[in-house]
């Protein structure tokens, strides 16, 4: 079974790809890692892809679908696996289709975590953090027992700069305009299964299990 996970920020991408490892024991690629793990482990691709990190210039398309074809090889993914983060473009899910070929190999479900904008805007700007101990906090989900103060340490809870609401919906246009002609994509070939990502978190993973077992 291999998957590719769409979902915008706070859609809930992260908490589904964790149960799913679980029940199907299948490991989550996402591209931040496997570029991470390439670098330490100091292969060719990865001696490549750091001289583009050390400058903070983006890993061009080319070498990161290197690395993820390394990837997809290791004995681990023979039953399967999950993308989250990747492909980012057409271009990319050209090449990646291309990639799958070559192994003989294809995606078989792309799911795609729908989320109403305003929804995602009240769970992205509804985050806190307590200025002394760090713990994470959220208005709607985890509120604290005594309002803007933490419930470990008492210390003052704040909204980090990239919460606050104008950045948010900085972010999410830019996820909307870069992943909206991927969506078509896939939606062209069939491979498109849109869950509605409004409910608690075992209702989501219902439906997505559904569809993967249906």
């Amino acid at each position: 079974m291999n998957l590719i996970l769409l979902g915008g920020p706070g859609a809930g991408k992260g908490t589904q790809a964790k149960k799913l490892i679980e029940k199907y024991g299948i490991p989550q690629i996402s591209t931040g890692d496997i570029l991470r793990a390439a670098v330490k482990e100091g292969t060719e691709l990865g001696l490549k892809a750091k001289a583009y990190m050390d400058k903070g210039e983006l890993v061009p398309d080319e070498l990161v679908i290197g690395i993820i074809e390394e990837r997809l090889k290791q004995p681990d993914c023979q039953k399967g696996y999950m993308l989250d983060g990747f492909p980012r473009t057409v271009v990319q899910a050209d090449a990646l289709d291309q990639v799958l070929r070559n192994m003989g190999s294809k995606i078989d479900h792309v799911i795609s975590i729908d989320v109403d904008k305003e929804e995602l805007v009240k769970r992205l700007t509804g985050r806190r953090t307590c200025r002394q101990c760090g713990a994470m906090y959220h208005i709607m989900f985890n509120p604290p027992k005594k309002e803007g103060a933490c419930d470990k340490c008492d210390g003052e809870l704040y909204q980090r700069d990239d919460d606050n609401e104008e950045t948010v919906r900085s972010r999410l246009e830019v996820y909307e305009k870069q992943t909206f002609p991927l969506i078509q994509y896939y939606k062209d070939k069939g491979l498109l299964r849109t869950i509605d990502g409004i409910g608690s978190i075992d209702e989501i993973f219902n439906r997505i299990t559904k569809i993967l077992e249906g």
